[in-house]
C-alpha cells in the first residue's frame, strides 16, 4: 500500500513537472517554426524577384519589392504573439491583455506599411521609359506619391486610435481646435507647406532643372523639393536649403527651359580697314547661316554698330540650336575662330586701344643780337 501510494505521488509530481514545462516546449517549436517560415519566405521571395525580372510586366516587380519586408515582418510578429499566447495561458499577469490588440494594431500598421511602399515603388516606376506612352517627371511623381503616403498614414493613425478605444469625433474635434492656435505657432511652416504645394502645382521648375533668382544669390542645380525646404546644389557643389515660402516672394529664371542659346559678340576693326568692314560682316552673316549647330529659325543680325574711339564696330547677334551648357561654349569657340579667319582672308586686322599723339613745331626764334 505504500508503494502504490508513493508511485501515485511520484506520477502525479512528473505530471506536475510535464504540465509546467509543456509550454516552454511549445513556445521553442512555435519559434523555430517561425524561424523556419522566415527563411523558407525569404527564399521565396528571392525566386519571385529573380522571374518578375524577366518578364516585361512592371507591376509584379513593383508587389514582390513591396511585400518583402512587409511579409516577413508579419511571420515574425506573428510567431512572437502566438508565443505570447501560450505564456498567457500558464501566466495571469497583466500585461499579456495587451497582446490581442498589438495583433490588431500591428495588421493594420503592416498594412499601411505594403501601401507606403507600394506608392513608393510606383513613383519610381512611373518614371522609368516604357512603363507609360508619356513618362511622369520626377517632380509630378514625388508630389502625387507625397499626397497619397500623406493620406495613408493620417487614415492608418485615426484607424489606429479607433482600435485602441480613442473617440476618433473627439481626436477630429480638438485637431479643429487646436488647428487656429497651431497655425498661429507654425505659420512659418505652414507658408513653406503651401509654398511646396505651389511648387508641385504650378511646376516653375522641377527635380535636376538649372535655377536662379535675379532677386537673391541663388543659383543651382534642384535636386529635390520638399514640404519644407528645397535643396539646390550650387555650382561649386555646396548644397543649399531655400524654403519653400521663399519662392512665392521673388523671381526665378529656370534656364533648363531655353529653347537655344544666345551668342552676342561685339568685333572691332581697324580705321584703316574701313574699306574692308563691309565685305567681313558680309562673309560673317554667310558664314552664321551656313554653320550647321546655328538656328536659323531664331533672330540672326552681324551689323555695323558705333564707330568707336580706336574701332569701327560691329555685332553678332544669333542662336544656338543646342541649349546643352558645355556643347555651347564648343559652338561659342568655333564660331569665333570662324570670325578670326574671316577678318584674316578679308586683310584686315582686328582693332585695340591705340592713340595717335600730334606734336606741333613751332618755328625757332631768333634772339636779337644786343652786342654792341
Amino acid at each position: 500500500m505504500d508503494f502504490f501510494t508513493s508511485a501515485m505521488a511520484e506520477l502525479e509530481r512528473w505530471l506536475a513537472v510535464s504540465a509546467e514545462f509543456s509550454w516552454i516546449v511549445q513556445v521553442f517549436v512555435i519559434v523555430l517554426l517561425t524561424l523556419f517560415a522566415n527563411y523558407f519566405v525569404r527564399k521565396l521571395f528571392d525566386r519571385l524577384s529573380s522571374a518578375s525580372v524577366q518578364t516585361s510586366v512592371h507591376f509584379d516587380d513593383m508587389v514582390v519589392e513591396t511585400a518583402r519586408k512587409p511579409v516577413r515582418f508579419f511571420i515574425w510578429i506573428f510567431g512572437m504573439l502566438l508565443a505570447a499566447d501560450v505564456v498567457k495561458d500558464v501566466s495571469n499577469e497583466a500585461i499579456f491583455d495587451i497582446i490581442e490588440p498589438i495583433r490588431e494594431v500591428s495588421f493594420i500598421v503592416l498594412l499601411a506599411w505594403f501601401a507606403v511602399r507600394f506608392i513608393h515603388q510606383g513613383e519610381l516606376t512611373v518614371q522609368m521609359p516604357g512603363v507609360l506612352v508619356n513618362p511622369m517627371d520626377a517632380t509630378t511623381a514625388s508630389a502625387l506619391g507625397k499626397l497619397m503616403r500623406l493620406s495613408i498614414i493620417i487614415t492608418t493613425a485615426l484607424v489606429v486610435l479607433q482600435t485602441l478605444g480613442f473617440s476618433v469625433s473627439g481626436v477630429l474635434a480638438f485637431g479643429g481646435i487646436g488647428g487656429i492656435a497651431v497655425g498661429f505657432a507654425a505659420k512659418d511652416l505652414l507658408a513653406n507647406f503651401f509654398g511646396g504645394l505651389m511648387i508641385y502645382l504650378d511646376q516653375p521648375f522641377k527635380v535636376g532643372d538649372w535655377v536662379r533668382s535675379p532677386d537673391k544669390e541663388i543659383e543651382g542645380t534642384v535636386e529635390n523639393i520638399g514640404w519644407r525646404l528645397t535643396r539646390i546644389r550650387t555650382f561649386d557643389k555646396r548644397p543649399l536649403y531655400v524654403p519653400n515660402a521663399t519662392f512665392a516672394n521673388i523671381s526665378v529664371e529656370n534656364p533648363s527651359r531655353m529653347l537655344c542659346r544666345r551668342i552676342k559678340e561685339t568685333v572691332g576693326l581697324r580705321y584703316d580697314d574701313a574699306s574692308k568692314v563691309a565685305q567681313v560682316v558680309s562673309d560673317v552673316k554667310q558664314m552664321l547661316i551656313e554653320h550647321k549647330d546655328i538656328d536659323n529659325d531664331q533672330t540672326m543680325i552681324v551689323n555695323v554698330d558705333a564707330f568707336a574711339a580706336s574701332s569701327i564696330n560691329f555685332f553678332i547677334y544669333t542662336f544656338t540650336k543646342t541649349t546643352d551648357w558645355i556643347e555651347f561654349h564648343a559652338i561659342k569657340q568655333d564660331v569665333m575662330f570662324k570670325v578670326i579667319e574671316i577678318v584674316a582672308r578679308n586683310q584686315a586686322e582686328f582693332a585695340f586701344p591705340t592713340q595717335t599723339l600730334h606734336i606741333k613745331h613751332e618755328p625757332e626764334v631768333q634772339a636779337p643780337d644786343r652786342a654792341g
